[in-house]
């Protein structure tokens, strides 16, 4: 018989760490189907397939790994089947969920558009989309509707006015996000334009960067209000300036949000203008390298960047992609306002005015986007930008025709003077579309807004409410005042309906930080204008003076958060 001492305890056995798909350490193989797809075939492959195949043949001649996985590197995503209500959401396979028409993602970079590309956009709605066209909050517009035989047309058109749908969506590099003021805002500390355009033209459609663990989101921005968010995104450029006087940016890597969220870390680095893509290029090459690619769920930055820190990172940028040393560099300044947004009227640096306006919650149509396209060009230049909150602003106003556009967008419902709700509800696609969604968001945000502008017409402190169809978080709503979370819930009658968990106080900037999750506070969409009018009238009784909403919901009683 063995003694205690010769035997092997378990806890002596150390296994091998699990890898986790990372390239450079030498896990080529593929760990998963999406990985395997991509190992088969690079997504960038399947638009000629889209033009020589699928859009002559139709839906049925669509391979299926094309179909749920490639034409996303393109902007396609099938929208959900009509009449699927959100139960079945996590229950039916994809085929049962899939419709046979596809969600298209125009990519604007900086939210840049001229009068050509609006105007296209538009008839591209109007022709192919059943009229449908949604500003995102990461300033693309998407379309509905689509059929297969129409993208190449589609594809033509929005390329003969440099505009592009490649690698609007996959595990690629995302639109490059921008204020919509760059160049003409009275105080941005640079004009991020020149940038974003080179890391597009570096980056987007190049073989090199088309299988990423997961997608990438990057923003450039000089913005002082800080409105591309760059807590929140996998890398941003913010702009800086440093102890010479010199302007350049401070780059933060590593934040997202969805299931995980996390607050993106300052590399603590200042980065000149014309090295901004060589950084850029290098932070992506990382990913791309030394990404997780063994678990879908752990395939974002944001992981790699929280396990090794912001130091470790750091060191292997300069040494293993850049091969030089980058010099410190200062911390933004703090955001000027807490509206991170371009809504209203206000001076430009050559003497011009910007317009900026609401559509609600980012729902327009092929005729609204003809209407502003018409408007910018009577008024102003024909410059118009999109923005981060699903808004739109118009440049370039002379100071005599201010008034006069105010009045005609107002007068067509693109408020400039909005109220607080108006202002800062934002909502994702939602039941109506997405094969995620458990619950309708769009329909009912603006309800929302319209009931909360009637009960409560002289609030006019910030607030942000966010509305998400599902977990994932796409409207943002651990970082929202008021963020609701789609799922289903039960009623006073013992029935299953539509309804929302509750996170309250989230916020970027200065004390920025997820929302606070009350336990067991939940409602139904049909209780939901009661739910807020509520709370926002016990902040609005109980607030310090300058104190935010966010603030006020750390202290607060939970009885007046519920």
């Amino acid at each position: 018989m063995s003694t205690p001492a010769s035997r092997t305890p378990a806890s002596r056995h150390h296994k091998r760490p699990r890898g986790e798909g990372q390239w450079a350490l030498g896990y080529q193989e593929p760990l998963n189907k999406n990985e395997e797809n991509k190992k088969n075939d690079d997504g960038l492959n399947v638009r000629q397939r889209i033009i020589d195949i699928y859009s002559k043949r139709g839906f049925d001649s669509i391979d299926p790994a094309d179909l749920r996985g490639r034409m996303r590197w393109y902007g396609l995503y099938t929208q959900r089947k009509p009449g699927i209500d959100g139960g079945k959401t996590a229950i039916l396979e994809p085929e049962e969920l899939d419709d046979r028409y596809f969600m298209l993602r125009v990519r604007i970079d900086g939210g840049q558009l001229d009068l050509a590309q609006l105007r296209t956009i538009a008839d591209i709605s109007n022709e192919y989309g059943r009229g449908t066209a949604d500003i995102t909050d990461r300033q693309n517009i998407q379309l509905h509707w689509i059929e297969i035989e129409s993208v190449p047309d589609i594809w033509e058109r929005l390329e003969a006015v440099g505009l592009s749908t490649t690698e609007a969506c996959g595990d690629t590099p995302r639109v490059i996000m921008g204020c919509p003021l760059a160049g003409i805002d009275t105080d941005e500390v640079l004009d991020a334009t020149d940038q974003i355009g080179e890391v597009y033209d570096r980056v987007v459609g190049n073989p090199a960067y088309s299988n990423l663990p997961r997608k990438f989101k990057t923003a450039l921005s000089g913005c002082p209000a800080h409105c591309t968010v760059h807590e929140i995104n996998d890398v941003a450029f913010v702009g800086v300036v440093n102890e010479h006087g010199e302007a350049g940016y401070d780059v933060w890597v590593g934040g997202g949000l969805s299931t995980n969220p996390m607050l993106a870390k300052r590399l603590g680095v200042f980065v000149s203008p014309e090295k901004a893509a060589d950084v850029h290029e290098g932070i992506v090459g990382i990913f791309r390298d030394y990404g997780y690619r063994r678990l879908r769920h752990r395939a974002r930055i944001k992981f790699l960047v929280n396990d090794w820190g912001p130091e470790k990172f750091r060191e292997i940028l300069e040494t293993e992609y850049l091969k030089e040393t980058l010099p410190d560099g200062p911390a933004p300044e703090l955001p000027r306002s807490n509206r991170r947004d371009h809504v209203g009227v206000y001076p430009q640096k050559d003497g011009n005015f910007y317009v900026g306006f609401t559509p609600k919650v980012g729902r327009v149509d092929g005729d609204k986007l003809h209407l502003i396209a018409d408007i910018a060009e009577r008024h102003g230049s024909g410059r118009v930008r999109t923005t981060v909150e699903q808004k739109m602003v118009v440049l370039d106003i002379a100071a005599d025709q201010v008034d006069s556009i105010v009045a005609e967008l107002e007068a067509n419902d693109l408020q400039v003077n909005p109220s607080t709700f108006r202002r800062q509800t934002m909502a994702c696609t939602g039941i109506e579309y997405c094969k995620l969604a458990i619950v309708e968001t769009k329909a009912t945000a603006m309800d929302l807004i319209d009931e909360l502008e009637r009960r409560l017409p002289d609030f006019r402190e910030p607030l942000t409410i966010n509305v998400n169809g599902c977990p994932n978080s796409c409207a943002r709503i651990q970082v929202a005042d008021i963020g609701l979370k789609g799922q289903l819930v039960v009623d006073e009658n013992g029935d299953q309906v539509e309804g929302f968990q509750i996170h309250l106080g989230g916020s970027l900037g200065v004390n920025a930080g997820f929302g606070r999750k009350v336990r067991g506070l939940k409602t139904t969409a049909k209780a939901l204008p009661d739910y807020v009018s509520r709370v926002v009238s016990n902040y609005d009784g109980q607030k310090k003076e300058g104190e935010t909403f966010a603030d006020w919901v750390q202290r607060a009683d939970e009885a007046d958060l519920k």
